[in-house]
């Protein structure tokens, strides 16, 4: 019986999606439940044939997908980002990375029996790791901030730059196959790059001059790469995917034109096209592979992670101000990802299309590699990391926006146990005040691009956004839900709900969680405060538990915090409602008359 093309695509994006979010639940990258999956649909059960069901559209569909993914990448380069990321980094991701290119070229030519040309394919997409992989491995193995940054600054640059290695490397082979010169093989590179150029100029000026309304650009820059991919491709086979590489550096380095709306939208794109893509692909894996194909999949991985790795590791590192424990780490974290699964199978079907030899097997060792590295480095990353002494603790931190005598106050009381505080305002009088009083402080926007440089989050787990100013308050909730997620951001109420009408009230994606209760508002803390109340911390016991606490400072005491005995901070606010236990740590705002009796009493 024909299965419906439509019911097929929406159980991939079903399934798709259930990766997703699967991957987050668990902390691990996507594209190791995604690859699964599809394997599991396709070679373990014959449930899923793609070249059966998609037919004629299956390379189209793979082509255009690996070229909007590309793209995105490619847009996060910046080239301003390179002179700061320090002597390790630019090792690792120069001379360090060219070294693990030509080592895993010749672990794949020498265990595999790759030819060369399809080796050094292998050895392009396979150097690089890339941020769809790290980032959520970095949330999972908290490094220090050294190793974090360093990681993070890899998988940024050399996600775009793997990219374009690759695709020269493709372009070199596919010339030469055909029989073609090195000049063919030039003016296929230069005829992308020119296309790319040209096209990222026409589109800059576009959005500069605003001819193109906000709520079309980011529709317009797709039909712009998906035309700059195809016309590229029709006046030069092949050249379409330099041609999109070069456009999404060229965009993403444009000064005087705002993309971040556009990236959002190849963020969203990208992370549905890899959904579908990767479970399309693993899918097409034939099994068993070839003869002799797993056990030198598992081979080269063997020599990629314990060999080449250290020594790449180790030269880009030389000289460097990380100390061997920190090293050791950098040497045993690299995750492949998106760039190496999507592009070697596009690259496969038009090399086998050509008739290359080894083409076939370019697919089944580089899947192996991603699904052993992320699985073996996921579950012992985080206690190699422990017994090296280079993983941070839980990040039960506070980063506080705002500095007046409010925010001052909370942030001495958390400070006073023992708890990670950062103060971050771009109001210098009340952050000199904070320095004066022994507190951690960023001087400020903490939204801005200079905290996203600057601002050390490391330990930092959530958000209190206190300012007196709404909007602002408002904007870094949003802004550090992707940081923190959305149940560690909360906000102090500037206005009443009753004062919050329907014309002035923000709409619900934009509200966070509301401190210490739905009644507080900044105004009601400040005018507490001035009328003599203050800030009390009590340790709960059996005999005097949050009742008798209450009972002795009077009903209007207002819980702010509880500090359960293993040491996890509760904050008080709207949606949670908290209730203190013996052996908690209470920190509470109380009246002043009956605070004053208490303490004339223990006087």
């Amino acid at each position: 019986m024909a299965i419906d093309l439509g019911v097929v695509l929406t159980v991939l994006l079903v399934v798709g999606f259930f990766a997703q979010w699967l991957a987050w639940r668990m902390r691990l990258p996507a594209i190791l439940f995604l690859l699964l999956i599809g394997i599991a649909l396709g070679p373990a059960t014959g449930l899923f044939d793609p070249d059966k069901m998609l037919g004629s559209f299956l390379f189209p569909v793979v082509s255009l997908a690996v070229a909007l993914i590309l793209f995105e990448g490619s847009m996060t380069l910046r080239f301003s980002e390179l002179r700061g990321i320090g002597h390790a980094v630019r090792g690792m991701v120069s001379y360090g990375a060219v070294l693990a290119l030509l080592m895993l070229a010749a672990a794949a030519h020498w265990i595999a029996g790759l030819p060369w040309s399809i080796a050094l394919l292998f050895g392009a997409l396979t150097c690089v790791t890339g941020p769809t992989v790290i980032t959520p491995m970095l949330r999972t193995l908290r490094p220090n901030v050294r190793i974090a940054s360093a990681l993070r600054w890899e998988g940024i640059v050399l996600d775009p730059l793997g990219a374009l290695f690759a695709v020269l490397v493709f372009e070199a082979i596919v010339t030469h196959q055909q029989g073609h010169s090195l000049a063919v093989f030039g003016a296929t590179v230069g005829i992308g790059a020119g296309i790319g150029l040209g096209v990222a100029a026409a589109l800059a000026f576009l959005l500069y001059r605003q001819l193109i309304p906000e709520y079309l650009q980011a529709y317009g820059t797709l039909i712009a790469v998906l035309g700059a991919f195809t016309l590229s491709n029709q006046l030069t086979h092949e050249s379409g995917l330099v041609a999109v590489t070069i456009m999404g550096i060229t965009l993403g380095n444009l000064r005087g034109i705002h993309i971040d709306h556009i990236m959002d939208f190849k963020e969203h794109l990208s992370t549905l096209l890899v959904s579908l893509l990767f479970v399309v692909l693993a899918a097409r894996l034939h099994w068993p592979l070839p003869p002799g194909m797993l056990m030198a999949g598992i081979l080269v991985f063997v020599v990629a992670q314990f060999v080449i790795r250290p020594v790449s590791i180790g030269v880009a590192t030389f000289g460097s101000l990380l100390n061997w424990r920190e090293r050791a780490l950098l040497s045993y974290v690299s995750p492949r990802g998106v760039v190496a699964a999507s592009v070697s199978s596009l690259f496969a079907l038009r090399l086998g299309d050509l008739g290359v030899r080894g083409a076939d097997a370019l697919v089944p060792l580089v899947f192996i590699l991603i699904i052993a590295t992320v699985v073996l480095q996921s579950a012992t990353a985080r206690p190699l990391a422990r017994w090296l002494e280079v993983a941070d603790p839980d990040p039960d931190g506070v980063l506080i926006f705002g500095s007046d005598e409010v925010a001052r106050g909370i942030a001495q009381a958390l400070a006073d146990q023992k708890f990670q505080v950062v103060l971050a305002d771009d109001d210098w009088e009340g952050i000199s005040k904070a320095r004066m009083a022994g507190l951690t402080t960023f001087f400020g926007n903490p939204t801005s691009q200079h905290a996203a440089l600057n601002l050390d989050l490391t330990g930092i787990g959530r958000l209190l956004a206190m300012s007196n100013r709404r909007e602002l308050n408002s904007l870094a909730c949003l802004h550090y839900r992707q940081e923190f997620g959305r149940e560690q951001v909360y906000r102090l109420r500037v206005l009443a709900p009753e004062d919050a009408n329907n014309r002035s009230a923000f709409a619900g994606n934009l509200r966070a969680k509301a401190l210490f209760g739905a009644d507080m508002t900044r105004t009601r803390f400040v005018e507490l405060l001035e009328g003599g109340w203050r800030i009390k911390t009590n340790a709960l016991t059996e005999a005097f538990g949050w009742p008798d606490f209450v009972a002795q400072h009077g009903a209007d005491t207002v819980l702010l915090f509880g500090l359960e005995p293993n040491g996890k901070l509760r904050v008080n606010s709207n949606r949670e409602k908290t209730e203190p236990r013996p052996g908690w740590t209470v920190i509470a705002l109380v009246p002043p008359q009956q605070g004053a009796r208490v303490d004339a009493a223990a006087a």
